[in-house]
């Protein structure tokens, strides 16, 4: 009989919003005069804008002309796109990097899962809790911990980010090889400072550690200390891999496509003791394992970056960060402690009158019938709290905030 992956066995029950779906589906079934909203996962509500659209159109139908016809194109993405990234997101502000630093992908989701892999089993992992499930679990799954204990997995190094500090996690006093940052944070909408930046990318160049730097949702920034990238911060291009995503940018949800940026100047230690580049390490992953992203969606990516793309989608941007406001209005009348949602999608509430994450899950959605999402699925450090989204349209998230506000603790 074959022998499955032993490390499977060690993660916890089914995928955090797989668990919640099943459990608003008996909800529906259960209760079909109800209507339900949803806070809860991340997923957008407005359409792609008409540039996108429109580059999608003209894509669509050069494939089906044989003379503009693409096959298999560069698993590393067009050069068209990732000139456009760079010019786009970087050069403009003054970051020095080179177009083949920049890999197109079908999500940040599948890249961060996947970049772990280039690393030794034996790596230490230092991530923050409460955290996105995939950076744990992917590191789960290739045998850096130990087993399940007490809401946490052995042999990882958790960075608490509490109240206490504005949820912005502190430096190991130990060693770590990888270190996994989000800002603005996913879940709790808060984010980095470049002071606080600086600190990671010191520890990183002394302790020569390697920073997963997920910037998704750099697009939601208002405030002028927060950096839209880590390579704003000096020295983060010898120690940093960042992560960016058209999907809560551009809508691209179910369009699919992200980049990373892998500087060459990153290096990691290679069997033999020399130092190997990072940069073409991931290459020789990604030409083996991905196909790249389609020519047709990539067209589109590229619309994201002209002009009229650009202020189509900070119209965009701009309705999500009004639902934010929206809801941290209302938790805030109703008297309930709220964090985040000025510089991120995401509102990290504290849950009331002492209830745990998924027990203020069921009243919400029992009661106002809206769903969000427990803290306590993203690690020990979030029971008690609790991730609401501003994703939806602006009436239901107006119609959800106003029965959440109404709720009786």
């Amino acid at each position: 009989m074959t022998t499955a992956n032993e490390h499977y066995f060690k993660l916890q029950g089914s995928y955090l919003f797989s668990t919640i779906a099943k459990k608003v589906a008996a909800y529906k079934e259960a209760h079909p005069d109800k209507q339900v909203i949803s806070l809860g996962i991340g997923d957008v509500s407005q359409p792609l804008v008409p540039a996108v659209i429109e580059a999608l159109h003209r894509a669509c139908d050069e494939m089906g002309q044989a003379e503009t016809f693409r096959g298999y194109g560069p698993e590393q993405g067009y050069a068209f796109l990732r000139e456009a990234i760079l010019q786009g997101d970087y050069l403009s502000r003054g970051i020095n990097l080179s177009a083949d630093e920049i890999f197109v992908s079908d999500g940040a989701k599948s890249d961060v899962a996947n970049f772990q892999e280039l690393f030794a089993p034996s790596a230490k992992v230092a991530l923050q809790d409460p955290v996105y499930p995939v950076y744990l679990d992917t590191n789960v799954m290739a045998g850096r911990t130990q087993m399940y204990q007490n809401g946490r997995y052995g042999g990882i190094i958790y960075l608490p980010c509490t109240e206490e500090t504005n949820f912005a996690p502190q430096l190991p006093a130990e060693h770590a090889d990888i270190i996994y940052l989000c800002s603005p944070n996913n879940p709790t909408g808060t984010a980095l400072t470049k002071a606080q930046l600086q600190r990671w990318v010191d520890y990183a160049r002394e302790h020569h550690s390697i920073i997963l730097y997920d910037s998704a949702y750099e697009a939601y920034i208002t405030q002028n200390d927060i950096p839209h990238s880590i390579y704003e911060i000096d020295g983060a291009q010898e120690v940093a891999v960042e992560f960016r995503s058209f999907s809560k940018t551009a809508g691209f949800t179910g369009t699919r496509c992200a980049y990373t940026v892998v500087p060459k100047a990153v290096k990691v230690t290679a069997p033999d003791g020399s130092l190997a580049s990072l940069n073409a390490l991931w290459l020789r992953r990604q030409t083996t394992k991905f196909n790249g992203v389609p020519y047709i969606v990539q067209r589109a990516a590229q619309a994201v970056y002209s002009q009229q793309g650009r202020m189509q989608i900070q119209e965009v941007i701009g309705r999500y960060q009004q639902n934010a406001r929206v809801i941290l209005t209302a938790l805030r009348k109703a008297g309930i402690t709220a964090y985040g949602g000025e510089n991120a999608p995401y509102i990290w509430l504290k849950t009331p009158k002492g209830l745990d994450s998924w027990s203020f899950f069921d009243k919400l959605l029992t009661e106002a019938q809206v769903v969000g999402t427990p803290g306590v699925g993203f690690g020990a450090c979030g029971e008690g709290f609790f991730r609401l989204t501003a994703f939806n349209t602006a009436v239901l998230t107006e119609q959800a905030a106003l029965r959440v506000a109404q709720l009786q603790f």
